[in-house]
């Protein structure tokens, strides 16, 4: 049976993206999470998948230019609100894996303070579409859990190619890839994403590390 992971904490309609109450009910059906991470104004560490907050809030603004006050406010006003890293990493008790995707691209210095916070929770594994943010958390720290994300346009030959690098602990890939053979036989273990079907969580679950929602 392959290992399952909730995507940002959608376990069922009634859990919104990215919410602690969602990513709680996560928990105590005994699920991982996977969630998104950015880094606000004042370097602040929150769970929220957009790089604006358009599409949640129906608002301009990007993250990067907010402090973390501000979001605190507008997204408790929509009953929405945005949790810190910190709070879900609290809620785990590390007791339940949490791949963090780092959506932006990273100074040292935050990738630093991501480290840092992170430091007592076992459970972290960080991963990235930008695959400079998990090259350079190696190099600060070489045993970091760490993988690269890929969508369904990246070569299968680029992917093979990057998992040859021995500190790399997962891929994680689109579920496009479910039904390629050289990935599949690749010894890396491998997370696939976004599973959102009955009948693909049925057909799949039982040979692979699945992402998915809504189920």
């Amino acid at each position: 049976m392959g290992h399952l992971l909730i995507h940002r904490g959608i376990l069922n309609k009634q859990c919104k993206e990215n919410l602690l109450k969602s990513f709680k009910q996560s928990f105590k059906k005994g699920y991982g999470i996977e969630t998104d991470i950015h880094a606000t104004k004042d370097h602040e560490f929150i769970c929220f998948h957009d790089f604006t907050l358009n599409r949640i809030f129906k608002k301009k603004g990007s993250v990067k230019n907010m402090k973390y006050s501000q979001l605190k406010e507008i997204s408790a006003q929509n009953k929405k609100p945005i949790p810190l890293l910190k709070d879900l990493l609290k809620t785990s008790r590390n007791k339940h894996p949490l791949f963090i995707e780092i959506k932006p691209t990273f100074s040292k210095k935050l990738l630093q303070k991501l480290l840092q916070e992170t430091l007592k929770f076992s459970k972290c594994v960080f991963i990235s579409f930008k695959h400079e943010n998990i090259y350079n958390l190696l190099k600060m720290k070489s045993n970091t859990k760490v993988g690269l994300s890929f969508s369904s346009s990246t070569s299968v030959k680029t992917i093979i190619k990057k998992s040859n690098n021995k500190k790399i602990n997962y891929l994680v890939l689109d579920k496009f890839f479910l039904k390629n053979k050289k990935i599949q036989d690749l010894k890396i273990k491998k997370y696939y994403y976004t599973i959102k079907k009955k009948s693909e969580f049925t057909k799949h679950r039982k040979n692979n590390n699945l992402i998915f929602e809504n189920l």
